[in-house]
């Protein structure tokens, strides 16, 4: 982290102290960012976007307030300090509010692999999108494009408090994509692949990208409407992601303090099927989500969420603990202009011990879900129904596809029902392998 960010956010932490606030924390995120798209083999956008801000959260006893800017001379610097403090003394107090103890703060900052120094030039990029547009235009039954994409980012962040802790990382990504249509009597179908890491060596070849987004465009064309009925449900990885996510969302802190949770009252309790592992791993090599330290200089840790079904505890930040009586545990997360949360770092279900097709063979008549489209999943219920697109399954086989359907349930009973398959793709922040839930309402539109 270079020095002059350092000194930045010193200047802007004595600022604050000047104008009056008891303590206060500071964020400072440098990113930049280079993006190739081309369609039928031409450049039709190269961007590359840089922005530098700062965001400072104040303290005036209980009050709090956050602010946060781009404009970053010593004269602003100054005023954005002081603005923050008035806007601190017209907040209500809240007794939960503060900065982490001493003893709270991060003593050892770990060293994690998420900064590739490999940079690609905006060349390298636009021949990876062509590459992967060139893959999928060339197989047979693709009619048209709808494009391919490369691009690389890097994030600098700094975090520092007024209490002395100071430390700051990088963080890089790459990412290529293609989008192909394809048309058979009358009928159009879309679909796309992608493929995104912290590390270019770890990005699938942009080749391989284009023909699976071909693949799976094709295999769209001639859909059918679903049955209606209770089914059994897979979810392909791809879609399987998403109702780990609303795990996490139920297991956040400041959602159990608000009584918003569905979980709320399952602390210790079995919420999900046997042999079922969520964790959280900020720690993880090459992690999308990995960090070393979260949003308010605490530690983190890889935790089991939830341990053989049995739910161990929340996501927590120092508002969410000291709310509900418990301790952070290194969850915090904010954006520049708002005050940290408690979130998910690295989240996965754990892989299983079967391939996928071996989830399908005894199903009869069930959906293989490729796609969710909305989302409507209520969270203090767990009441749970989505548009859904994918394969009808029957007699143990994938079959047609089908669209426009409809699936719910109850995300309570959904856990209770899950069996896991083995091709879960760590490189996603939250990732899942497939998964089966049974006795899903299914319902064709």
């Amino acid at each position: 982290m270079e020095q002059s960010y350092q000194t930045l956010i010193s200047q802007l932490l004595d600022a604050a102290k000047t104008a009056g606030a008891s303590g206060a924390d500071a964020m400072l995120a440098r990113g930049q960012s280079t993006s190739v798209s081309v369609r039928h083999g031409k450049v039709e956008s190269s961007e590359r976007s840089e922005d530098f801000d700062i965001g400072l959260r104040v303290f005036v006893g209980q009050q709090t307030a956050s602010i946060s800017t781009s404009q970053l001379d010593p004269d602003n610097i100054k005023e954005l300090a002081a603005r923050a403090v008035a806007m601190a003394k017209l907040a209500p107090e809240d007794p939960h509010v503060g900065l982490a103890t001493a003893d709270q703060l991060a003593q050892h900052i770990p060293k994690l692999e998420i900064f590739d120094p490999a940079i690609p030039d905006a060349d390298s990029l636009r021949q990876r999108a062509s590459d992967a547009e060139a893959a999928a235009l060339a197989v047979h039954g693709i009619t048209n494009s709808d494009g391919g994409n490369a691009g690389y980012g890097v994030v600098d962040v700094l975090i520092a408090t007024s209490n002395g802790f100071s430390a700051g990382y990088q963080r890089s990504s790459h990412g290529v994509s293609a989008v192909v249509i394809a048309e058979k009597d009358g009928q159009m179908e879309r679909d796309y692949d992608y493929s995104s890491a912290v590390f270019e060596a770890d990005l699938d070849g942009a080749e391989k990208v284009g023909q699976s987004a071909a693949k799976r465009t094709l295999e769209r064309l001639g859909a059918s409407k679903a049955k209606t009925g209770k089914f059994p449900v897979i979810y392909d990885r791809r879609v399987a992601a998403s109702l780990v996510g609303s795990v996490a969302g139920a297991i956040n802190g400041a959602s159990v303090a608000r009584g918003t949770s569905f979980l709320k009252d399952r602390l210790g309790e079995k919420i999900a099927a046997d042999g079922l592992n969520f964790i959280d791993d900020p720690l993880r090599s090459r992690g999308m989500g990995s960090r070393p330290f979260d949003a308010e200089g605490c530690p983190v840790q890889t935790r089991k969420m939830i341990e053989d079904g049995v739910l161990n505890g929340w996501f927590l930040d120092l508002a969410s603990a000291a709310k509900l009586g418990l301790t952070t545990m290194g969850n915090a997360k904010r954006s520049l202009g708002s005050a940290p949360n408690p979130g998910s770092s690295n989240f996965y279900l754990e892989n299983g011990a079967i391939d996928r097709d071996d989830l399908i063979a005894d199903i009869e008549d069930g959906f293989f879900v490729t796609e969710l489209i909305g989302s409507s999943v209520d969270m203090i219920t767990g009441d749970y129904s989505r548009g859904a697109g994918g394969f009808w399954i029957s007699n143990g086989k994938i079959a047609q596809p089908i669209s426009e359907a409809t699936i719910a349930g109850n995300l309570k009973d959904m856990l209770l029902a899950v069996t896991r398959a083995n091709d879960i793709d760590m490189r996603d922040s939250i990732a899942s392998p497939s998964l089966r839930v049974d006795g899903m309402t299914v319902a064709g539109s």
